[in-house]
């Protein structure tokens, strides 16, 4: 008889504790249902060089190593997306400087192809409050943002040229210096934004274009605050007290990104979200493939893709030990803690290395909301760190351009 009551209680213990974490999931796929969410960063164009990828298909990431289509957007429920027009760091000559403008224009004609090719399922988005129209009328918004000012090839006039184009956030360098910065992860040359960067500013905040702080040095982030009259945001970085990145935000970077008003959007690209331990034998192997393909800068199209089918191969040989989801909302409650709820996002960097344990791909991004909830986050907050958040630093550099 003991027996039999021990084991009713277990099952029923157990069908409670079942019930209660059904009633959780339940409540944050509502949620996560009811908010406007945007990724304020991927790396998709680069596929778009690939003749096998078609966004209007769903794929399977295991198989394709690809993050991102329209299929798993919906998914995912995924209503807003930054596509990045990303440009490697090449000559800072005259040559380099027209190969890097004409490989922009060449990335943002791609964007367009391939959402007019499904004027169904996208269109490109160009105000904040385009994301709210499309999302009533079941498509994607497709934002577009430059990962480079190299982009610009060193001419103010560049700047408005790409924002009639579309262009509605600039990320001011990438992994080296530029004409605009210095570099998180280079040596120091401007010791931090250059007169020209600065000029460059003050242009976008004119126009009403996000300035980027992701990738920057510090002394580069804090020339920006000082310089710039309108919030800016950090598309996809995260915390350094959490992971101890050059690539992420310092607690007095978070503090002064509230001050700004700006907001920190979340990477999920596990390196920069936990310390985890590195293969040394990949590492030289894709130090070994970046020299080869000069820095993956001024490749043809055939050259690209050989380029990325080895890329993909080395990480299939040796795969990363991934960060979680759980890791991910640790740096979002460290920048809640530091800068608070109004000043944290996600931009997930899919498609540039981008992808966590429980959140590989886009169609898994309600898992960050389930998490969310388990820790107690209300509605309210979560609504604001999905979207809310970056959509309200977007219309307040709309509006400071309109005065």
């Amino acid at each position: 008889m003991r027996k039999v009551l021990i084991i009713t209680l277990i099952f029923t213990l157990f069908s409670s504790c079942r019930t209660a974490e059904e009633k959780l999931i339940k409540k944050s796929l509502k949620i996560h249902s009811k908010a406007t969410t945007i990724d304020s960063h991927t790396d998709t164009p680069l596929l778009f060089a690939r003749e096998f990828f078609d966004m209007s298909v769903r794929h399977d990431v295991h198989e394709t190593s690809t993050k991102v289509d329209f299929p798993r957007m919906k998914e995912g429920g995924l209503d807003g997306i930054f596509m990045a027009v990303f440009l490697g760091q090449g000559s800072r000559d005259s040559v380099g400087n027209a190969r890097a403008i004409a490989k922009a224009h060449q990335i943002i004609d791609s964007v367009y192809s391939v959402v007019g090719r499904n004027p169904e399922l996208a269109e490109i988005a160009l105000a904040a409050d385009d994301i709210y129209f499309l999302e009533k009328a079941s498509k994607r918004a497709v934002y577009i943002g430059i990962e480079n000012g190299y982009a610009l090839g060193g001419d103010l006039n560049n700047v408005e040229i790409f924002y009639n184009r579309g262009v509605r956030y600039i990320t001011l360098c990438h992994t080296k210096n530029n004409d605009l910065c210095d570099s998180s992860t280079d040596t120091i040359e401007h010791n931090g934004v250059s007169e020209l960067g600065k000029k460059v500013i003050s242009e976008m905040n004119r126009l009403g274009m996000l300035i980027d702080v992701s990738h920057i040095s510090d002394n580069a982030f804090y020339d920006v605050i000082e310089q710039s009259k309108t919030p800016v945001i950090a598309s996809h970085s995260s915390s350094r007290a959490i992971c101890n990145s050059p690539r992420n935000m310092t607690d007095d970077m978070l503090l002064k990104l509230s001050e700004n008003g700006g907001v920190a959007q979340v990477c999920i690209l596990s390196s920069y979200v936990k310390e985890t331990p590195r293969n040394p034998k990949a590492d030289s192997m894709l130090v070994a493939l970046r020299q080869k393909y000069n820095n993956y800068e001024s490749l043809s199209d055939e050259l690209q893709k050989e380029a990325g089918r080895e890329w993909r191969s080395i990480n299939k040989l040796f795969p990363q030990e991934l960060a979680t989801v759980q890791d991910v909302v640790d740096n979002i409650d460290h920048i809640v803690k530091i800068a608070g709820i109004d000043h944290v996002g996600i931009g997930t960097d899919f498609d540039g290395g981008g992808g966590v344990e429980g959140c590989f791909d886009t169609s898994e991004l309600p898992n960050i909301t389930i998490e969310l909830v388990r820790r107690g986050y209300t509605e309210e907050e979560i609504f604001k760190i999905w979207g809310g958040n970056f959509l309200r630093v977007m219309r307040e550099n709309e509006v400071f351009a309109k005065k």
